[in-house]
């Protein structure tokens, strides 16, 4: 344009009528020319792939009044009567290696003795969680619920009707034509589902908020039985909830905390065992609760494998890419014994948030990804303190790193989750400022605590 305008200064008024009379005797060459510009310059910008920014998030904080320290956990769960001794003992020994601190929170049904896992429960604790997240959200972020033209809300063991979207679209009086989506049954990693589905749909409406909302309910979901692969979840999850601001519009790039880069959905449901090892079904006495299978660790593994095969093509140096490619071709054509070659994922990334779904999961996903301690600090310090808060955990985890102060301008997040089906499902982020913990963080006031030294 400068050239252009440099040029046309040094224009006589005979030159310019001078071309005036050559576009009169081309004008069908004007046309066209002008047809083609026109008709590639509105297929460039309404294909073109837009920006999807993160302007900000909030996570719930439960009251203090909550809390479920291990001695008291063990306590109600001897005056419930549902437990035998058998039971007792397996629970007692798997809290006290789970990697859970005394500060973690159970729903207030679960708090009653007898508990009271009703439905009228479940729906107050999912509206304690959600609004307190969403409220927090809306006054950092000054964003008006009108404002919101997406909304996508992910949980997976309680699905009321009318859905929790529409408990969310009828407190906050939203727009009557807001895309609602809800999500369940799929998982701890529901939420980078729905951040998928939320950027799929901002490619498609220009200028728009979409908010994603991401909870589990523990209420009606906790097992009274004693069977041991569904005793798990009882130690490890634990009240929480997440709400997502994000936006397309170019405007908020300046003031958005991070901008999305990729997402990469890795479904193993083809396989039976990968499709069972997360099932919530009923034991021999009718009892529900959510079955863990033994084989867990080696099918999310497996899972892991072809995530970041596919995820490290985008994100690797090229150096790193060459030595996997090699190392495979190797193994799949000529038969070669050569151990599978490991991306350093730490070129990758700055950070990482690894779903805080118990001790064995970050240690195994330290161990196989040959990250350092302070890589899995922020994932090890969220199950500390918060428990396993299924899908929102990866948010707390990046809660923890600005709380710290770690999060730089150009930093890469590599969010990633497993979950029920079987999945694994990765978010990778750019910061794209220096990020300060938001108002009402989750860590305020507790932040200088931690890390904490966890016991082996």
């Amino acid at each position: 344009m400068g050239v252009i305008i440099v040029q046309a200064s040094r224009l006589s008024l005979n030159d310019i009528h001078q071309t005036w009379l050559h576009l009169e005797h081309n004008l069908v060459y004007v046309v066209v020319l002008s047809a083609f510009v026109l008709v590639g310059s509105t297929v460039y910008f309404m294909t073109r792939k837009r920006s999807v920014y993160l302007v900000d998030y909030a996570c719930y904080l439960p009251p203090s009044k909550l809390k479920v320290e291990h001695d008291r956990f063990m306590k109600h769960c001897k005056l419930m009567g549902c437990f035998d001794e058998t039971s007792l003992v397996f629970l007692d020994k798997i809290l006290g290696r789970s990697g859970l601190g005394e500060e973690t929170c159970a729903p207030e049904a679960m708090h009653c003795l007898p508990p009271k896992p009703s439905m009228e429960a479940a729906r107050q604790e999912t509206e304690q969680v959600m609004f307190g997240a969403l409220d927090t959200l809306f006054a950092n972020t000054n964003v008006k619920p009108k404002d919101v033209g997406i909304l996508v809300v992910n949980c997976s063991l309680f699905n009321p009707t009318p859905s929790l979207s529409s408990m969310i679209i009828n407190k906050y009086k939203m727009r009557g034509n807001i895309k609602s989506f809800n999500l369940g049954g799929m998982g701890c990693s529901a939420s980078v589902i729905a951040v998928d589905l939320a950027k799929d749909m901002l490619q498609v409406h220009r200028n728009n908020y979409a908010i994603v909302v991401s909870t589990e309910n523990i209420t009606q979901n906790w097992y009274f039985g004693n069977k041991k692969a569904m005793l798990l979840p009882n130690c490890l999850f634990r009240i929480g909830g997440a709400a997502v601001l994000l936006s397309n519009k170019s405007m908020d790039r300046r003031r958005s905390k991070y901008k999305l880069t990729h997402v990469v959905r890795t479904h193993c449901g083809a396989n039976n065992k990968a499709f069972n090892c997360v099932r919530q079904e009923q034991d021999d006495i009718g009892k529900t609760g959510v079955s863990l299978s033994k084989d867990l660790m080696t099918i999310a593994g497996n899972a892991l494998k072809s995530n970041i095969t596919t995820l490290g093509p985008l994100v690797l140096p090229i150096s790193e890419q060459i030595l996997f490619f090699v190392t495979f071709v190797a193994n799949k054509l000529i038969n070669a014994k050569i151990k599978p070659y490991i991306p350093d994922f730490k070129l990758a990334f700055e950070h990482f948030c690894i779903h805080a779904g118990g001790r064995a999961v970050i240690d195994e996903l330290e161990k196989n990804l040959h990250l350092l301690p302070v890589h899995v600090e922020a994932s090890r310090m969220t199950l500390h303190r918060f428990g396993n808060t299924s899908s929102s955990s990866i948010w707390y985890e990046l809660a923890y790193m600005e709380a710290k102060g770690r999060m730089r301008k150009g930093d890469r997040v590599w969010q990633i989750a497993f979950g029920s089906g079987f999945k694994c499902n990765s978010a990778v982020w750019l910061a794209l400022k220096n990020v300060k913990p938001s108002c009402n963080s989750p860590w305020e006031g507790c932040i200088h605590r931690y890390p904490v030294q966890l016991s082996l």
